[in-house]
């Protein structure tokens, strides 16, 4: 480990939960997307995490890195909307495949992650810049 570790475990984590609600927020923006019942839908994304594999110090905590992203690959709900300018000869529309909801509590989960591995970051800073104070007593 190196004497900045914690600051690069928190980073790691800002970056990750950055991340996490700007998919979310994509998602969000697209849940009301509708498609004709012949094109594929929005699906919403949810990004993948894996903890970095730095050798021997893995195991005590090195941060965590997106590996990638999954497409939610639910069914799309087909609605009756014979009026809309996309709806088929049956007046069918398809609707975004995005659980608002799950989305909501993703994007509190999200900024609570933001928050924490902030505050670790900063508390790392101050401890590193009051044992430079030490040192130059």
């Amino acid at each position: 480990m190196t004497p900045f570790s914690a600051m690069d475990i928190g980073r790691t984590g800002v970056g990750m939960a950055h991340h996490w609600m700007d998919k979310i927020a994509h998602n969000l923006a697209n849940s009301n997307t509708i498609t004709s019942p012949d094109e594929e839908p929005f699906r919403a994304m949810r990004q993948v995490v894996q903890p970095l594999d730095d050798g021997p110090f893995a195991r005590t905590g090195s941060g965590v890195h997106t590996v990638g992203e999954l497409r939610d690959d639910t069914d799309p709900v087909l609605t009756y909307d014979p009026s809309h300018p996309l709806a088929d000869e049956d007046g069918l529309v398809q609707q975004p495949v995005v659980d608002t909801g799950a989305q909501m509590v993703d994007m509190m989960l999200a900024q609570r992650h933001y928050q924490a591995n902030l505050r670790s970051v900063s508390g790392a800073h101050e401890a590193y810049q009051a044992a430079l104070r030490l040192g130059r007593q």
